[in-house]
């Protein structure tokens, strides 16, 4: 492998469970460091993955830094799986259901027909566990304290929203959205729309723009690879 970190490059990284996207770009910036035996290097990435998410990852070096809000700025697709029933305070996994509501009144059908109305420009509210900015402080560390904020809707775009399978209480789907979008809200948002509760309980990303999933490489891969 012959790259060039230090003029620029766009590295493809599949993000595994439990990493957060500063671990991989932390990760990668010592190793690029250390086998370069250089102090400082600019490392960034595209596009923040939660720790319970997987999938593509954009890192960039370099002067190729310069192209990161470029990328963000990419439509991203999505798989994943959203249960239905139950509510967290992080709308994923990161913290444990703690609300739940009747499901009798659902079947697949109300499951495919709700799915459509999400499709278009929607007004979303991001999680209060997110790395969204109120008065310079992220969310998430005001939510850990318990401390309630306000957090204010943003316009998005849900280009679609499929429903690939339904094994209740689960359901498996699949979403291409614009920037800013939080598929955790999208899943909670869901659940009220059924009549219920929802949040997600899988999600990985398979492509950035036309940049694949496909093209990626694990992050130890890759440095081994360096």
């Amino acid at each position: 492998m012959s790259l060039d970190f230090q003029t620029g490059e766009m590295i493809l990284i599949d993000k595994e469970l439990n990493w957060t996207s500063f671990d991989v770009v932390s990760k990668l910036r010592n190793s690029i460091k250390k086998k370069l035996n250089i102090k400082k290097i600019k490392v960034g990435h595209a596009g923040t993955l939660d720790p319970l998410a997987t999938g593509l990852l954009i890192i960039c070096t370099g002067k190729m830094t310069k192209r990161i809000d470029e990328f963000s700025g990419l439509n991203k697709t999505y798989t994943g799986k959203i249960t239905i029933g139950s509510t967290t305070p992080s709308y994923d996994l990161e913290t444990k259901p703690n609300v739940f509501y009747p499901t009798d009144h659902i079947d697949e059908n109300l499951i495919i027909e709700t799915a459509k109305k999400f499709v278009g420009k929607i007004d979303q509210k991001p999680p209060v566990f997110s790395a969204v900015k109120k008065d310079g402080v992220r969310l998430y560390k005001l939510a850990r304290k318990g401390v309630k904020v306000k957090v204010e809707k943003r316009e998005i775009i849900i280009h679609d929203f499929l429903i690939k399978s339904v094994n209740f209480p689960e359901i498996e789907f699949s979403l291409t959205c614009s920037k800013g979008t939080y598929i955790r809200s999208l899943a909670h948002d869901f659940g009220k729309e059924l009549g219920s509760g929802a949040h997600l309980s899988e999600l990985r990303r398979t492509f950035i723009g036309d940049y694949s999933i496909d093209n990626s490489l694990k992050l130890m891969e890759f440095i081994r690879n360096i």
